[in-house]
């Protein structure tokens, strides 16, 4: 993507993005313990949110006023109902990992085409062909670098047209299912802390085939549905390939061997920053700060309509926490048995929950607090919450994924939720049929 150096800078964007900029920075510091104030990033995330406030668009503007309104009201009616107490310097942390990364994603954008030449595409691959590619390649690579992949490969989608709905489909579709079995993915590192005896090879024989399945019922449904032949998929060609293959080689290198404490969201916040700065160096240090200038400039202010929902979904997930649990306490369970038929209907409870606007791990972490499991039912409690997650975030309109495509290409969060609802009926009928197998399996 070529800079736009030639617009004019306003001030308040400038400054806005250097506020996001700041707020990387401080996240990247806070890794490695040499920055004491634990509030800092989000504080440089929201002030630039509100500088950048009025430059949103209506919609998302709207959304995401609704969103921090909802949630900063159930903070107070969890004080003054119920006498929670509330941490109130720290209720805009929500989230603020989540944007540091997809901050440091961008920095993409700054790795290759280093003289603002676009090189000429290369024939897409299209039709059945080409959105099993994109939807392989997604979750292939999304179970090791999460939402940073959506970014790689619809960004390189976009080159060639507006994403067209099938193409957000098969993006949307292709990351969240991989969260049925990604040990990468922040649903699984949510559950392993939740279901700590839970056994990960049983989740896997379930998981696994259960995603495929989900990929061979995209491919089938899209094709069906929508006219592909001139629909542009991902190619998993070598060449196509050899970025997103480097950066989740990188991704593991270092989650592995040389921080191995860090969680896989926090590498990608300060690796892909610095190999984009490392790809950038030998045109000498100067060519360098001007890109990253420029990048500040430019296009860390235009990320203003995904930082501002991911913020504002963040203090509603606050506010939905602090009263959820000072209303429930923990003194009673929900089940006093966790079997098929108690599995089966908390796991329509939470996706239903995330067709209805909360994050599935709301409805997790609830259903977690509510129940007491020996460890035999854990690994049936883990798998819930998984495909709960997996087919919640497809369809939600307030997911992860699908903020991101709303604020990242433009597409309604509603929308994106009523092309997913045959879908996530589906993947329910299989995901009901899995847990009564694995019931009896255990």
């Amino acid at each position: 993507m070529p800079d736009n150096a030639a617009s004019p800078i306003i001030p308040r964007h400038a400054l806005a993005g250097g506020l996001i900029l700041a707020g990387l920075l401080l996240q990247v510091m806070q890794f490695t313990n040499l920055f004491p104030l634990a509030h800092a990033v989000s504080y440089c995330l929201w002030l630039a949110t509100a500088l950048l406030w009025i430059d949103i668009p209506r919609r998302t503007r709207r959304q995401a006023g609704i969103l921090a309104c909802l949630g900063l009201g159930l903070l107070v009616l969890a004080r003054t109902w119920h006498g929670a107490m509330i941490d109130w310097p720290g209720i805009l942390d929500g989230n603020t990992y989540v944007v540091a990364m997809l901050v440091g994603v961008s920095f993409i954008g700054l790795i290759g085409n280093r003289r603002g030449r676009s090189r000429p595409a290369s024939k897409a691959l299209t039709g059945a062909r080409g959105m099993l590619g994109t939807w392989l390649g997604v979750h292939l690579l999304g179970s090791i670098l999460n939402l940073s992949t959506v970014f790689m490969v619809g960004d390189r989608l976009e080159r060639r047209a507006p994403l067209s709905t099938p193409q957000l489909l098969g993006l949307n579709r292709g990351l969240s299912s991989a969260a049925l079995w990604s040990p990468f993915f922040a649903s699984m590192g949510v559950v392993m802390t939740l279901a700590p005896a839970m056994h990960y090879a049983t989740i896997l024989a379930f998981g696994l085939p259960l995603a495929m399945v989900s990929g061979m019922l995209t491919v089938g449904e899209l094709s069906r549905r929508f006219e592909l032949a001139d629909t542009a998929g991902f190619s998993l060609s070598p060449r196509s390939l050899l970025m997103p293959v480097s950066m989740a080689a990188l991704v593991m290198l270092f989650h592995y061997i040389i921080t191995p404490r860090l969680s896989i969201v926090s590498i990608i916040t300060f690796l892909l920053p610095g190999v984009a700065l490392l790809a950038n160096l030998p045109c000498g240090p100067r060519w360098t700060l001007q890109r990253v200038h420029q990048h500040t400039l430019t296009r860390l202010p235009a990320m203003r309509g995904e930082v501002s929902l991911f913020l504002c979904a963040g203090l509603l997930t606050q506010g939905l926490s602090s009263f959820i649990t000072a209303a429930t306490g923990s003194t009673w369970t929900l089940f006093a048995h966790f079997g098929p038929l108690e599995a089966v209907a908390s796991f329509l409870a939470i996706v239903i929950s995330a067709v209805a606007g909360l994050h599935p791990i709301i409805g997790v972490s609830v259903l977690a607090s509510m129940l007491d499991l020996d460890a035999g039912r854990q690994t049936l409690f883990a798998f819930v919450a998984l495909a709960s997650w997996a087919v919640g975030t497809s369809v939600g309109p307030l997911s992860g994924i699908n903020l991101s495509l709303q604020g990242r290409y433009g597409v309604s969060g509603t929308q994106m939720m009523r092309q997913n609802l045959g879908y996530a009926a589906t993947m329910t009928l299989l995901v009901v049929g899995a847990i009564l197998v694995m019931e009896a399996s255990l």
